[in-house]
């Protein structure tokens, strides 16, 4: 039998795409809208135009998700990309199944997005967030699923906009950055200011990034993937670690700018909400190795919520970046968290 026909419908910026795919018919929204909203560091609300991509089986739930300040709205593949940042757990039969749900996320919003700011906070990202389910008309999302930043962001969105939010899940993430954190991204940013004013700009930032994935992953991956020994190289000692930092660096600066990295790195450090303040059921996970988002911070987080908590530990050499890579274990862990999420497809 012939499928039928793809149907392309004009919606606001965006376009709208349905076209049968597997068992379900998926349709997804990628374009933009503008909504408004009174930013957390200015006076009077700004009209923001926000990036967009839902997706997934029409009039079904939508689950928000929403990544680290480096991820962007495209969290699955789609029609015109082959991938997507959280692919291997959103799409169709996966964990967040998009033959059941919808997936709603965005491109983060920095302080030139909102006007004369002098930052942006994850409150802010959580406005944008609350307009856009206004004005796409969904009234109120199944879940919030949100990974480090996105983590905090989904705490803004539960603590300010509870009447559109059902659950929370919340992943390397907590109420307010640890101390320790804070400093280590301190220097990352004295050192990308440091670039900007002597003009090597992109030279600071693959430092800053370099130094980033020491707090982002864990002691024994890089124990076991970089223990052999140093090479004399160009005239110096060379050690195995060093090819593996330079080639995040590099491959960061390719796709990132120095400003928006200042904004977003900022920004997590000035999140601070109360967990009293938040109803909602929710679920964390935390992972031992995380040095950035330490298990008592989550512990903490748990104990001090408003609503219903459960706390998820899950074992894993990669640090901060578990959520990234630990997809087999976290599969079971999101299907339990938002295995309510059905709709008609």
């Amino acid at each position: 039998m012939s499928a039928e026909p793809v149907t392309v419908i004009p919606l606001s910026e965006a376009t709208v795409v349905a076209a049968p795919r597997c068992a379900a018919d998926l349709t997804e929204q990628r374009g933009t809208r503008r909504v408004s909203f009174v930013p957390k560091y200015g006076s009077d609300a700004v009209a923001v135009d926000v990036r967009y991509l839902w997706c997934g089986a029409p009039h079904a739930p939508t689950v928000i998700i929403q990544g680290g300040i480096s991820a962007d709205r495209d969290v699955c593949a789609g029609r015109e990309r082959r991938t997507g940042w959280w692919q291997e757990l959103v799409g169709h039969g996966a964990a967040i199944d998009l033959a059941h749900c919808r997936v709603l996320s965005i491109d983060w919003l920095v302080p030139s997005d909102l006007g004369d700011v002098p930052s942006v906070s994850s409150e802010d990202q959580a406005a944008a967030l609350a307009a856009l389910v206004d004005e796409l008309g969904i009234g109120r999302v199944h879940a919030f699923v949100g990974s480090s930043y996105g983590a905090m962001t989904g705490l803004a969105f539960a603590a300010n906009h509870a009447d559109k939010l059902k659950s929370l899940v919340l992943l390397a993430g907590a109420h307010r950055p640890h101390p320790l954190a804070t400093a280590q991204r301190s220097i990352q940013r004295s050192i990308v200011r440091m670039g900007i004013e002597s003009g090597r700009t992109d030279e600071a930032l693959a430092l800053a990034r370099q130094l980033a994935m020491t707090t982002y992953r864990g002691s024994e991956e890089f124990s076991r993937r970089f223990a052999a020994g140093p090479e004399l190289r160009d005239g110096r000692f060379h050690f195995p670690v060093e090819d593996y930092l330079e080639h995040a660096g590099r491959r960061f600066v390719e796709r990132f700018d120095a400003s928006r990295f200042l904004a977003l790195s900022e920004s997590i450090d000035l999140h601070d909400v109360s967990p009293e303040a938040i109803s909602v059921t929710t679920t964390l996970v935390g992972f031992p190795s995380d040095r950035l988002v330490p298990l008592a911070d989550l512990c903490e987080l748990q104990r001090r919520l408003g609503g219903t908590a459960t706390l998820e530990v899950v074992d894993s050499p990669y640090g901060h970046d578990a959520f990234l890579k630990e997809t087999a274990q976290l599969a079971p862990v999101l299907r339990h968290a938002i295995n309510d999420c059905r709709g008609d497809c």
